[in-house]
């Protein structure tokens, strides 16, 4: 149970004593060597957490459970969108297997601190992949199953694996995707050279093993089983490379001891998920989230955590949520929206096991949140996060028995334990501006980045000080501590020396009805700077497509002319990383043309 009823009294703690706080927190994880610190400077300026302690991930996650008498509960629930496979894992189960793994990984010289890149779909054995890294200290690097051979050798490239993973095919819904031509592609391409291959064969398209290099997966989990290795708690637990909007993706490394101590901590206080409970995202284990949320968090917590395997369907995640009395769903604005569209007849009010419904990775608008509440009858809210986090920088916290005030739901909500943000105002008149993080970051935050075979301090993250993380978002931060996102840093626009984020129109134009998802960006105008265009995914499901003159009018009576809105391209999709982020920047490169290649576009002049 939390010390705490009240967010003040939860925050207050985690300010005046951050000592106190973080060991208490600390306690929910088993360590071989308990912490009697838990913030210290490195030489390179960063800070590790914990640096006194010894644990293993692996074990919190998996073996204390069975310990402790869980070992018959269903610790994974995996669901195939594509070929339609359920498969249910007990931890005493998924310790046999992930345990014979790691035998499997050390027999091929895997030791501590080697990298094992893994590049599957959302499956058990990637799960299964993940954790036997964890115990035995190599380090993983899960990637998008759905790279192309170019983008997966400049993953290897950069962190030089002992062994690459893959399945031997992946799906794009129905359509089978063969894996090993990709792999051939890749290791063809990057000067690295693993010295294995690991391949999990499935039935829609079995590979041919290489003699050699290639080895099957399943055949390596019945080798010997190996016991948890301890580990320093900021030895690096993995590597994740950021989705790239910005066409720069970068390794984040997190470390072991911090990680563990702030997801156990925020299954609590955030999601109020409990030892036995159903977490389910539908985030592809590739991504951040599904690292954090998962696997990693409702691991360590005891709970079950439901997979998927591609893009789930409103009527198979409704199925999902009922059969395995799911207590937390966590998913994307992007599912939400597809989900609006597939269930105007479909409602998921009649889920009595699920407590709330969070989302996170992109903005969401109050209309989306709204029909969300609406559909589950259940509280639906936004959080924000990074990747470079790897937890809520704010949040709403279910944990806590105090009751939110309403006007706070469509709000990202309150800092959490640890985060300390500032606004960076380009003009002191500006209530809003960059909003930055002071240092030291709190525990589960990046370890640092990868670099050239190590770990460096995260300079291209820092202000000119090198006294903040700058999170590259806009917003303010009102008297009740509450943060309201405005967009990102370079999406404001400035448009006659005013400025005004494109996220605040595009909560506008998500107002009206037809409208599926929409972008604003910014286009040089020789009077007045910038001036905004917008595009505009209409809604299949309604028979007309949304007026342009109604909404440059809507969005010129909510926030004035000045803003200058004149122009308004309809596209059949915009274009998004694999994760479901909008891609600003291509649509910058064809604004010009007044064309894209997502399909047709109207263009209205006010």
């Amino acid at each position: 149970m939390l010390p705490w009823t009240t967010y003040a009294a939860m925050s207050a703690a985690a300010t005046d004593q951050p000592e106190t706080f973080w060991l208490k927190a600390a306690q929910r994880i088993t360590w071989e060597q308990a912490p009697l610190i838990t913030c210290r400077a490195r030489a390179d300026g960063w800070h590790d957490w914990f640096p006194d302690a010894t644990l293993n991930t692996c074990h919190n996650a998996v073996d204390r459970h069975v310990e402790a008498g869980r070992g018959e509960q269903a610790a994974l629930i995996w669901h195939s969108c594509a070929t339609k496979e359920r498969q249910s894992v007990t931890y005493r189960m998924l310790q046999s297997r992930v345990a014979g793994f790691a035998g499997g990984l050390r027999s091929l010289g895997v030791q501590k601190g080697d990298r094992v890149l893994i590049a599957m779909p959302g499956m058990i054995e990637t799960v299964v992949a993940m954790l036997a890294c964890a115990r035995i200290g190599a380090v993983h690097v899960v990637v998008f199953a759905g790279y192309a051979g170019p983008e997966l050798a400049r993953r290897i490239e950069d962190v030089t694996p002992k062994v690459v993973i893959i399945a031997s095919c992946s799906f794009q819904r129905q359509t089978v995707i063969p894996s090993a031509p990709v792999l051939h592609e890749a290791l063809a391409i990057a000067a690295h050279r693993p010295e294995a291959c690991i391949i999990v064969q499935r039935v829609a398209c079995p590979a041919v093993l290489l003699p050699m290099r290639d080895h099957d997966f399943h055949a390596l989990e019945r080798s010997a089983p190996v016991a948890p290795v301890m580990l320093r708690a900021q030895d690096p637990l993995y590597i994740l490379h950021t989705s790239g909007t910005t066409g720069r993706s970068k390794g984040i490394v997190r470390d072991n001891g911090g990680h563990a101590v702030a997801l156990a901590l925020s299954m609590d206080l955030i999601y109020g998920c409990k030892a036995g409970e159903t977490f389910f995202t539908t985030s592809d284990l590739g991504w951040v989230v599904g690292h954090s949320y998962g696997v990693y968090a409702p691991l360590i917590s005891g709970c079950t955590s439901v997979i998927v395997e591609g893009s789930v369907s409103a009527s198979a995640l409704r199925t999902l949520c009922h059969d395995h009395e799911v207590r937390c769903l966590f998913t994307t604005p992007t599912q939400m929206r597809l989900m609006r569209q597939e269930s105007r007849h479909l409602s998921c009010a009649n889920l009595p096991a699920m407590a709330r419904v969070f989302v996170a990775g992109e903005y969401a608008d109050p209309t989306l949140l709204d029909w969300a509440r609406s559909h589950f009858q259940k509280p639906v809210v936004n959080h924000w996060w990074q990747t470079e986090t790897g937890w809520s920088i704010t949040a709403h916290f279910f944990g806590l028995p105090e009751q939110e005030p309403a006007s706070l739901m469509n709000e990202i909500g309150r800092p959490a334990p640890g985060f300390r943000p500032a606004i960076v105002r380009s003009r002191p008149d500006e209530p809003c501006g960059e909003i930055v993080l002071s240092l030291p970051l709190p525990p589960g935050c990046l370890a640092g980045m990868w670099k050239e075979g190590g770990i460096r301090a995260p300079a291209s993250c820092l202000d000119e000080t090198g006294q903040y993380y700058r999170t590259f978002d806009e917003g303010m931060i009102d008297d009740d501590h509450v943060i309201h996102m405005r967009g990102r840093s370079d999406d404001v626009i400035k448009v006659a020396g005013r400025r005004i984020s494109g996220v605040q129109i595009e909560k506008i134009i998500a107002t009206e009805a037809g409208v599926h998802s929409c972008a604003v960006i910014a286009v040089p105008d020789g009077l007045r700077g910038e001036r905004p265009v917008a595009y505009v995914v209409p809604d299949t499901g309604f028979n007309t497509v949304p007026s342009a003159e109604k909404i440059i009018r809507q969005v010129h009576q909510a926030l004035g002319r000045w803003v200058g809105l004149r122009e308004v391209r309809f596209v059949e999709r915009l274009p998004t990383t694999v994760s479901g982020k909008i891609i600003r920047q291509a649509l910058i490169l064809t604004s010009e043309t007044k064309e894209t290649r997502q399909g047709s576009v109207q263009t209205v002049l006010s």
